[in-house]
């Protein structure tokens, strides 16, 4: 009798443990789902503040292909499409401010100029460097338009470099660290341009975070 209700136990046991765990198992799918859903969400709303609705009728976050920069890292290309042709691409760039990296989205139309910046993380000083952000102040907002040759690269600076766009008071490094990282954001364009144009260029393969 006793190892008759030792086995009933250990059957109920492991009844138990095989539900726990398909439960388990259950929940982590929809919370991988509940995140990648996320993901796609955030990705879109960044694109959409440095690409113009007007200029694209494609799926922003789907319609990217995958590129390598000078160093050999992977920079997936979000491609802006309207009647069959690339209008504007976007993608993140990389500057380095007081308190470290600095990931931003640059967009840009299909003539160089640049369509938008925004700043994706940063790690700056509050109430100094932040002010790269637009719940902060406008200044990244005054990148819009420009292109290499609009000013002459030589003036992508910030003034206390000889260049021509403002720093800010007791912050010098951050918005250094984010001229500099737009420029060469605008010279990765201008150097891939040909690619990133192609309409037969093989799309990315969708990635968590993507």
């Amino acid at each position: 009798m006793k190892q008759q209700r030792m086995m009933i136990h250990g059957v109920i046991l492991g009844i138990f443990c095989l539900g726990f765990g398909l439960l388990l198992a259950a929940t982590d799918q929809l919370t991988v789902k509940d995140i990648a859903a996320r993901a796609i969400e955030d990705r879109l709303n960044s694109l959409s503040q440095v690409i113009p609705e007007s200029i694209h009728d494609n799926n922003l976050v789907t319609d990217a292909i995958a590129m390598k920069d000078g160093q050999g890292n992977e920079i997936t290309v979000y491609r802006a499409t309207k009647a069959g042709k690339v209008t504007g691409v976007a993608y993140e760039i990389f500057g380095t401010g007081y308190a470290g990296r600095i990931k931003l989205m640059l967009g840009v139309d299909a003539e160089g100029k640049v369509l938008g910046v925004r700043v994706l993380a940063h790690k700056e000083t509050p109430g100094l460097g932040d002010k790269i952000e637009t719940k902060k102040g406008d200044w990244i907002l005054r990148f819009t338009g420009l292109s290499i040759g609009n000013p002459p690269v030589e003036k992508w600076k910030v003034k206390k470099d000889g260049g021509q766009f403002d720093q800010f008071a007791g912050a010098t490094i951050t918005p250094r660290g984010v001229v500099r990282a737009i420029r060469e954001g605008l010279e990765f364009f201008a150097a891939n341009k040909a690619q990133m144009m192609d309409m037969s260029a093989p799309k990315a393969p969708m990635k968590e975070g993507h």
